[in-house]
């Protein structure tokens, strides 16, 4: 049985494994942070051993893609390594950014601070490539969609937080943490202030999209991670009031 509560399951079959992971799961070992819940060791308990070709911030809820055997696990980690699989993200930001489309290229140092955070370093910084798009204002907020060309930790956050934007309730690299409610987004609101429960009060990021070709058959192949409840529920809520809908943007 899987733990519906953490993930669900997008695909499967003898060579992969495509999941939807919560937000607040590592996706594979991290040594700063051994004891925590992570989403290789629950899924295995369904799926058998998994092999991790890639990561996803423990933050960031969304899409996971995990090998079933040897072979499929060195062809798609070389597939990342070519930066042949394409990902897409959706954030939800605070502003109102001016531009449609946005490349940033900043090289990035993943634990350059003591936070463990990662830091612009043009010295020694890896090579970092990020591709956004506004999809459009809500409020006081924007859907950002993000293509990350490389893959370096907490990337699509450092390169949005050196444009100047931070995505909502970011606990690293944000200057407002403070969850999303209705009662701050819709001035009819008529609930009790006090009793209300936030819309969102986790990091506004997820993985969205991944396409790449099947370890097996070389077919092109794309999966979609649906939104989990809270961040669904504040796109319900933002679409209505505003009529920008990241789900709902031409591609």
């Amino acid at each position: 049985m899987k733990d519906a509560l953490n993930y669900t399951v997008i695909y499967y079959d003898d060579d992969i494994v495509v999941l939807n992971k919560k937000s607040g799961l590592l996706v594979a070992a991290d040594r700063y942070d051994t004891n925590a819940l992570r989403l290789d060791k629950l899924a295995e308990k369904e799926f058998g051993t998994l092999f991790a070709v890639h990561r996803i911030d423990k933050d960031t809820s969304g899409i996971v893609l995990y090998a079933r055997n040897a072979d499929a696990h060195k062809n798609i980690s070389q597939a990342f390594e070519k930066r042949l699989v394409k990902k897409t993200y959706h954030a939800l930001v605070y502003g109102r950014p001016m531009w449609e489309n946005l490349t940033v290229e900043l090289p990035l140092l993943p634990d350059g601070d003591a936070r463990h955070r990662t830091v612009v370093n043009k010295r020694i910084g890896k090579k970092s490539l990020t591709i956004f798009r506004n999809i459009g204002s809500a409020g006081q907020f924007s859907w950002i969609e993000a293509k990350p060309i490389t893959g370096r930790t907490h990337q699509i956050r450092v390169h949005l937080a050196e444009s100047g934007l931070s995505i909502v309730c970011d606990p690293l690299y944000s200057g407002n943490q403070k969850p999303v409610r209705l009662s701050e987004i819709k001035r009819s609101y008529r609930g009790d202030v006090f009793e209300e429960r936030p819309l969102l009060n986790r990091l506004g990021l997820h993985a969205y999209e991944l396409t790449l070709e099947h370890p097996k058959t070389a077919e092109e192949v794309t999966f979609t991670a649906p939104y989990w409840k809270d961040m669904n529920s504040l796109r319900n809520q933002l679409a209505k009031l505003y009529k920008t809908d990241p789900l709902k943007i031409s591609q």
